[in-house]
């Protein structure tokens, strides 16, 4: 790693008072500077708890403005915001109002990987990891909505055995994540514990051991005696992955699964953020109210 940015942005981050949080699935250079690394709930809500004056969110847009949300007093800096999210801007915040219009009774579960525009319209939040509960908490005389990703919001289905309307959004990465990928690689380590996200399509996650976000992949793998793991998912995890579980490997799919919006993030777009100040997430407080109630109707969910 190129020691200059690293000097810089520890000087300029100790100036500001800033923190530093970046997702599992940016660089590894990025993930080492990082004061912490998470899913994009989890370094939502480091942030809400942090009471930063400056926060530096290293992931993707819509990431961003969620922790502006849950720290509104926060100045937040997002030094990639040409970083977007494929599945979050399939789902619009336009067409999502038009549909709550025409479907006033239904009731809309967004995936946090939406815009603030869009959870603003909706009702209550998920994550991958308690999108289950949060479906299971509406009662069941209630329709239901899911979206923007309906393989997440299949394998919900076929976890619960609930009926819910999908919206017709995808992760484009998980989107191509296949069974055969899952099977070329056990055909080479036939030990290996399988590990996919809940946004692969639900024939890929019936082909692996467990579908986990990935907070819960990095809390399987710590807590269990299995010494080999099969990655499928966005492969920035492995770095983590890696770090933390010495000793233990971590094989990838082919091809490997990568988000090119996440790697967008750089030391020097880092450096630079914390220098110049910008580019500032900035959203009108209305919004930010009317988009925080839906992920505190979540965190109340127990």
């Amino acid at each position: 790693m190129d020691n200059a940015p690293v000097n810089e942005i520890a000087k300029l981050k100790a100036a500001r008072g800033a923190i530093i949080l970046a997702h599992n699935y940016t660089s590894p250079e990025v993930q080492d500077i990082a004061d912490f690394v998470g899913d994009s709930l989890e370094l939502s809500l480091k942030a809400r708890d942090a009471k930063a004056p400056c926060i530096v969110f290293c992931g993707v847009s819509f990431m961003a403005e969620t922790a502006k949300i849950l720290a509104p007093r926060s100045t937040v800096i997002n030094p990639a915001p040409e970083a977007g999210c494929r599945m979050a801007d399939m789902a619009d915040a336009d067409a999502v109002r038009q549909y709550k219009k025409n479907h006033p009774d239904t009731v809309l579960v967004a995936y946090v990987n939406t815009t603030a525009a869009v959870k603003a319209e909706i009702d209550i939040c998920c994550t991958s990891a308690n999108a289950d509960r949060i479906v299971a908490s509406i009662p069941k005389d209630k329709k239901i909505m899911f979206l923007p990703d309906c393989h997440l919001g299949s394998n919900i289905v076929n976890s619960l055995g609930r009926k819910m309307d999908l919206w017709p959004g995808y992760c484009p990465i998980h989107h191509e994540v296949t069974p055969e990928m899952i099977a070329a690689v056990r055909k080479r380590h036939p030990g290996a514990v399988a590990l996919v996200h809940p946004e692969c399509p639900p024939a890929t996650v019936a082909a692996a051991d467990k579908a986990l976000s990935t907070g819960g992949m990095l809390r399987f793998v710590k807590g269990s005696d299995a010494d080999e793991f099969i990655v499928g998912t966005e492969y920035g995890i492995i770095h983590r992955l890696e770090k933390e579980n010495p000793g233990k490997r971590f094989y990838g799919l082919e091809p490997r699964p990568c988000c090119a919006d996440m790697k967008l993030v750089t030391l020097e777009k880092i450096r630079d953020a914390l220098r110049d100040g910008k580019p500032e997430v900035v959203l009108p407080e209305e919004l930010m109210d009317r988009a925080r109630t839906a992920i505190e109707r979540m965190l109340a969910v127990r």
